[in-house]
């Protein structure tokens, strides 16, 4: 048993630990561009989005248009520079369970139709960001380090 934990597990941990870095840059780089584009071109095109907000029942879309773009859109740019993630992170989990309960609720005939949503993976995404934190190549990083504290204690 001894061998195949020091095989299977510790191997593995001391292969991958060099690369922690990556996986929340990663993450951040994906989502970021992903958010930030597309909050962009929602905002340039408010009266097309507002009549797909009213379109999926969304109430009050001339508000919550604006809202929800305009945080795809600055969230965006914050995880793809790692700034406040973990805050940045909740707001773009909200948009995400209003995509899902407003655009795809019809849809979801199972669990497995439901958990094949990108809406879900960008949800679990943002969820893993906003516990894990930005990692070592973020600007949470240099803020933390430059206030005094200790960046990896917070996921940065």
């Amino acid at each position: 048993m001894n061998a195949f934990v020091t095989v299977f597990y510790d191997w593995s941990l001391a292969v991958a630990r060099p690369f922690f870095w990556a996986a929340p840059l990663a993450v951040r780089i994906v989502v970021g561009l992903v958010f930030a584009d597309t909050g962009w071109g929602k905002l340039h095109a408010l009266p097309r989005m507002i009549e797909n907000f009213r379109g999926w029942g969304i109430p009050a879309p001339e508000i919550l248009t604006p809202l929800a773009s305009g945080i795809e859109f600055v969230g965006g740019l914050m995880l793809l520079v790692g700034l406040l993630t973990r805050f940045a992170a909740v707001p773009l989990m909200i948009v995400m369970v209003v995509a899902i309960l407003s655009a795809k609720l019809g849809e979801i005939d199972s669990l497995v139709t439901l958990l094949g949503f990108e809406e879900v993976s960008y949800l679990v995404m943002f969820a893993w960001l906003a516990i894990v934190g930005p990692g070592p190549v973020s600007l949470d990083h240099f803020i933390l380090k430059a206030s005094g504290r200790d960046p990896r204690a917070h996921g940065a």
